[in-house]
């Protein structure tokens, strides 16, 4: 039988919707995924169009699929901070932290970005995975006085170098007050909503949730368009070009259950994202800390790619992990994750989970495309802005103005 090159999926009631369905689908949705057992748009039509719109404009996402797991009760830091390996005692109410979820093998259960809206109240914003189920199950017998639950919470993000114009159209000139991965709350047009200077783009941008996301999630979408139609709003999806770029990594992708802090370049070199001297005795721990101390086997690398011209990754054109081997070898002893063709950089690049020995900046590698195998190298990753200056631009001067 013939092989369906791009099967259709299934629009029905069993899967998910997230708050904005309705809404986004109006601007052409050419291909959805699932994600977090609900329809997420992944494009509309042009990845690479969205990809220059996204970094020469602004662009608004429907991201509602990013579940909020809120913990809440007098021991509500006491848990959340053993659920991460961050030490929650530096982190401010109105700050938010991009955490590791951790197993007690130190496997990546999760990669959320985790807001703390008051002293005992904190938001998971959840990647692909189930951390609702998790974190219920590990309060149920821990003894602690914790109330864990999905918020009817949705957020949408909107992102690009003109998205301080629409977010000041929206919420005011102090909206640019904001540091980055920081939140404030706002009432908009009777909606109530937190914003976040966050995004999955290494882009200026920022994240609106909205609470009560299942009754206004269309409201708030028509506002932002409004808002956003005098800058050249475009909707997209999330454009993994720039995420590559920028070095971010995709639970499940890049990272999940069989990987750890310390192989994804999270621990040694980012030490913040697992503190090990930390007082709280985080889940994890243990395992992390023999991790450290024995050194990893295997590296997340970044690498250039050769041969012709790749896709966007969520274009469909990688439909797999590709092989990596030594050059002249037939052992596999790697795999590329997720790669992309950079239309700035006019460059194949990806990540690649490849043994500590093959990990060295110039290493020569082949990777086996399916269009045959091609040499790449090791390279430096962030591939772009690789201090993140774009997104932590201070913006606080332009508000007083």
């Amino acid at each position: 039988m013939a092989v369906i090159e791009n099967p259709e999926i299934l629009l029905y009631s069993r899967i998910r919707k997230s708050p904005f369905f309705y809404a986004s689908r109006r601007h052409g949705v050419a291909k959805y995924s699932v994600y977090n057992h609900t329809y997420h748009p992944r494009h509309y039509g042009d990845p690479v169009g969205e990809y220059w719109h996204l970094l020469n404009g602004v662009t608004l996402w429907d991201v509602g699929v990013e579940r909020q797991v809120e913990i809440t009760g007098p021991d509500a830091f006491t848990f959340t901070n053993m659920l991460v390996p961050r030490d929650l005692t530096k982190c401010k109410v109105g700050q938010c932290k991009y955490v590791f979820v951790t197993a007690p093998d130190g496997g990546i259960i999760n990669d959320p970005v985790l807001l703390r809206l008051g002293e005992n109240h904190f938001w998971l914003s959840l990647a692909d995975s189930d951390v609702l189920l998790w974190a219920q199950g590990l309060a149920y017998n821990s003894g602690l006085d914790v109330t864990i639950r999905e918020a009817d919470v949705g957020p949408v993000q909107v992102q690009g170098p003109k998205s301080k114009d629409v977010m000041v159209d929206l919420f005011g000139r102090r909206v640019l007050d904001i540091p980055y991965y920081y939140c404030e709350q706002y009432e908009l047009d009777g909606m109530d909503v937190v914003v976040s200077r966050t995004g999955y783009t290494s882009e200026l941008g920022y994240e609106i949730y909205l609470r009560n996301a299942s009754r206004d999630g269309v409201k708030l979408w028509d506002k932002v368009i409004e808002a956003g139609t005098p800058h050249d709003i475009r909707v997209i999806g999330p454009c993994h070009i720039r995420r590559i770029e920028g070095g971010i990594l995709a639970w499940g992708s890049d990272i999940g259950l069989d990987t750890n802090p310390f192989e994804v370049g999270y621990g040694y070199e980012v030490s913040w994202m697992v503190d090990l001297d930390q007082e709280a005795d985080f889940i994890g721990k243990e395992a992390l800390t023999r991790i450290r101390d024995n050194g990893v086997d295997r590296k997340l690398v970044g690498v250039e790619i050769g041969g012709p011209v790749l896709g966007s990754y969520n274009d469909g054109s990688m439909l797999d992990v590709f092989p990596v081997r030594r050059p002249g070898e037939e052992a596999v002893i790697g795999k590329v994750t997720s790669a992309c063709n950079s239309p700035k950089l006019e460059r194949n690049i990806g990540f690649a989970m490849v043994p500590i020995g093959d990990s060295a900046i110039g290493t020569e590698l082949t990777v086996e495309r399916p269009e045959g195998r091609f040499t790449a190298t090791v390279v430096e990753k962030p591939f772009v802005d690789p201090k993140k200056v774009t997104p932590k631009q201070d913006l606080a001067g332009a508000a007083a103005g």
